[in-house]
């Protein structure tokens, strides 16, 4: 058994390299896409469609896993992703390459959650911190190498090398997930939730839209239109979940306190951190050139990867992640908080740096901290909608802050100029800070874990 959870492990890990590399090498292929398909308009599509059925899969996949076992869902997300790794590498135009990538997103997002889920089935909490070195070092490589990587991939072979790589990737993640992932699951009454998964999917993707396409955010029919879609969505799939004989997302999930509250902090963490990130380049580049505004991005990456890095090494001597998530909302309070006055001042490094050194180590703790939280506490029936439903307030959250903060941006100084980019950051930070305040403090006795 010992054996076979290493192999699955080993899978999973390949499996969540391949969807964190995924975005980062695209992005820097970009340029050389429009040239090649002739592309001036569509380009930021071809992000947004990934980005966009990423988030809103993200609790469908968790609950097919519930429902036929890990294995299966992690080889059918491998299976999606490989195939539409190879459309994406023989799309002939544009429109073909973004709907390649809205059914990658969908694959790269059952990578994810199946493979939170399965670590909280497969090891015990000091298990599971144990390797969590490993776990960040995939985040460190696809992090640090993904943009030069995707960049040398299109000034060499070409872009479409970017998606083939992908596919001798597949077959080991594929072989080992097989191998090694906890089976089917007891046989059970439950069926999937397809009219709430249609609910949500029309919320989500509302979400999205607002928060990936400035046009939509900012015009005067399509907000309020996509705002109010959102909201009857959400308010439908809510009554559904209550009603429903098999939810989507389990209400018996926000019965336990803890993890009631530690989705909340995720969703609003998500706005506060995942939302800024499009303001951050802004603000660095008020006060520094090329090179300066490359050096001051890497602070925020290095603050990341320090606390990722000593977290489960810390996190051993104590285990308490309510603690860590607590700790991790001051610190994205205090990394705003200084990016805000920094902003105010022109961009004034000496702030900055300590700034987005702060956000970044912020995103490692309470990333770090909340996982582990659900993949401890959950009970096993309902292990993949509670990591899917951690994920999905968090991506959300953060797609929703960008449109959000973009927005009163515009409204209170009528620009992202250096006063609006100081409301950006302001508000931000009061939103960590109320994260703060509603993070649980305190985990009971009875978490669960359940090794296989």
């Amino acid at each position: 058994m010992h054996v076979s959870r290493n192999l699955a492990y080993a899978g999973l890990l390949l499996g969540m390299a391949m969807a964190q590399l995924d975005g980062l090498v695209v992005t820097a292929a970009l340029p050389s896409i429009g040239t090649d398909l002739h592309a001036r308009t569509g380009l930021v599509a071809v992000t947004a469609a990934g980005l966009l059925t990423l988030t809103v899969a993200t609790p469908l996949h968790g609950r097919l896993g519930d429902l036929y076992g890990r294995r299966v869902s992690f080889a059918g997300s491998v299976l999606v992703f490989a195939a539409a790794s190879a459309w994406c590498a023989a799309a002939p135009d544009i429109g073909s390459l973004i709907a390649a990538r809205a059914l990658q997103g969908i694959g790269g997002s059952g990578l994810v959650v199946t493979a939170m889920s399965a670590l909280g089935e497969l090891f015990e909490r000091d298990e599971l911190l144990r390797r969590q070195g490993w776990q960040t070092a995939v985040f460190a490589a696809a992090t640090l190498g993904g943009p030069p990587l995707g960049g040398l991939l299109a000034a060499g072979p070409g872009w479409r090398w970017i998606f083939l790589v992908n596919l001798p990737l597949c077959v080991p993640a594929l072989l080992l997930g097989l191998r090694g992932l906890p089976a089917k699951p007891r046989r059970s009454k439950e069926k999937f939730d397809v009219p709430g998964s249609v609910l949500l999917a029309v919320a989500g993707t509302a979400v999205v839209a607002l928060g990936t396409v400035d046009a939509l955010a900012r015009s005067p029919l399509w907000t309020p239109m996509l705002v109010g879609a959102a909201v009857v969505a959400g308010f439908l799939f809510v009554r559904r979940q209550r009603r429903t004989p098999s939810p989507l997302i389990a209400p018996k999930v926000f019965a336990d306190a803890v993890l009631a509250r530690a989705v909340v902090v995720n969703g609003l963490a998500g706005a506060a951190l995942y939302g800024t990130f499009t303001y951050v380049a802004l603000v660095v580049a008020l006060g520094a050139d090329a090179a300066g505004t490359g050096l001051l991005l890497v602070a925020m990456t290095a603050g990341q990867l320090a606390l990722s890095a000593s977290f489960a090494a810390l996190a051993r001597r104590r285990p308490e992640m309510t603690a860590w998530g607590r700790f991790g909302c001051l610190l994205g309070t205090a990394g705003l908080a200084a990016t805000a006055v920094a902003a105010a001042a022109g961009g004034e490094p000496r702030l900055l740096a300590p700034g987005l050194f702060a956000i970044g180590a912020a995103f490692g703790v309470c990333t770090s901290a909340y996982t582990v939280l659900g993949q401890t506490r959950a009970k096993r029936e309902l292990m993949g909608v509670t990591l899917g439903a951690l994920t999905f307030a968090r991506q959300a959250g953060g797609l929703a802050g960008a449109a959000v903060f973009g927005w009163l941006a515009l409204a209170t100084t009528g620009g992202l100029a250096a006063p609006g980019l100081t409301v950006v950051f302001a508000v931000a930070a009061g939103t960590m800070l109320v994260a703060w305040l509603t993070s649980p403090v305190v985990t009971s006795s009875d978490a669960v874990s359940f090794p296989s």
